[in-house]
């Protein structure tokens, strides 16, 4: 089974949630604005990984695998 690391650079993260309405199954925005993820993906989530990236305004994501 292949899977996608996710990196998240927390010093240009600035909680605006986008990631969370591209992939919700892998990010997620805590009570306190404090975002979540998952750190190893399953192949089949690509698509929305790639849409997380794309649209975050602090180009904060990155992925590799």
């Amino acid at each position: 089974m292949s899977t996608i690391k996710v990196h998240v650079d927390m010093n240009l993260c600035q909680s605006h949630g986008e990631c969370v309405f591209a992939a919700p199954d892998v990010f997620e925005l805590g009570d306190d604005d404090v975002l979540k993820w998952e750190e190893e993906v399953d192949e089949s989530e690509r698509a929305e990984l790639e849409e997380a990236v794309n649209v975050c305004p602090m180009l904060a994501i990155r992925l590799e695998g």
